[in-house]
């Protein structure tokens, strides 16, 4: 069977056309990328996990009302979704000080913020995706106030939610990275969650060692990145305790040459 049109292709995931209109299909690859792709790599069987944990959070979000793109899971690295038009604004929701805020403001990595913040960014990977203000978003027209509305109280409902969720499992959710679409009917639109959440775009620590779970491992050589993302999932129940059964399949079937 012929691969479908590509549609678009980026740092963690290609994009097909789906096989209905207003759908794609959404392949996640195994390729890891820091700081605007500077560093590259890969992580084995990233891919699978990160397709495996987003359907199992985007599913839950379903679940309490936070509408995405998200259909349903097609096999071990695809998912059907809606086809939307991008919002070019990657909304970051920081609870604890890391990454660039630390090193911009000169906050100890790992200081619990005073309260949840939420910074956005224009995504240009030429520009190295700019910090921006609400003021830019408005000016040049990149999302009206009611969209930006919309996104920030998803923002903030999608936090506290997954904040619990990982506390659940002894996992201190740091900040993460989320991205906004819109779904169009007719001539009308409105937001909804697209992209993923997987530990590509979060910070994930382990709430008694403050281990790191995430993509941080590879951005900082810490080795172990295949074994954090199995580690995330089994916490999830999406991997049987002690073992990387999904991942010996896939291996199996590449073999096989399936």
């Amino acid at each position: 069977m012929s691969r479908r049109r590509q549609i678009y292709e980026g740092k963690a995931k290609i994009l097909y056309e789906g096989p209905e209109p207003g759908t794609l299909i959404q392949y996640f690859k195994d390729d890891a990328t820091a700081f605007n792709a500077q560093k590259k790599g890969t992580i084995s069987g990233k891919g699978v996990l990160n397709n495996r944990i987003s359907e199992h959070i985007f599913t839950l979000l379903g679940n309490i009302g936070v509408p995405t793109h998200f259909i349903r899971r097609l096999n071990m690295r695809e998912q059907l979704i809606r086809q939307v038009e991008i919002v070019p604004i990657e909304v970051v929701v920081r609870n604890v000080a890391a990454g660039s805020i630390s090193k911009r403001l000169g906050i100890e990595e790992g200081t619990q913020l005073p309260r949840t913040i939420i910074e956005y960014y224009y995504k240009d990977d030429a520009l190295g995706d700019p910090m921006i203000a609400e003021e830019h978003i408005a000016c040049f027209g990149w999302a009206s106030q009611d969209e930006m509305n919309d996104i920030a109280d998803m923002a903030v409902r999608i936090n506290d939610f997954l904040s619990g969720l990982f506390a659940g499992i002894g996992i201190r959710l740091v900040d993460f990275k989320l991205e906004f679409g819109r779904l169009w009917e007719n001539d009308f639109s409105r937001i909804i969650l697209a992209d993923e959440i997987s530990p590509d775009g979060c910070r994930l620590w382990d709430m008694a060692t403050n281990e790191k779970l995430d993509k941080d491992r590879f951005r900082r050589d810490l080795g172990g990145e295949a074994e954090a993302y199995q580690d995330v999932a089994r916490r999830l129940g999406l991997l049987p305790e002690g073992e990387t059964a999904v991942l010996d399949l896939e291996t199996h079937r590449k073999k096989r040459g399936k």
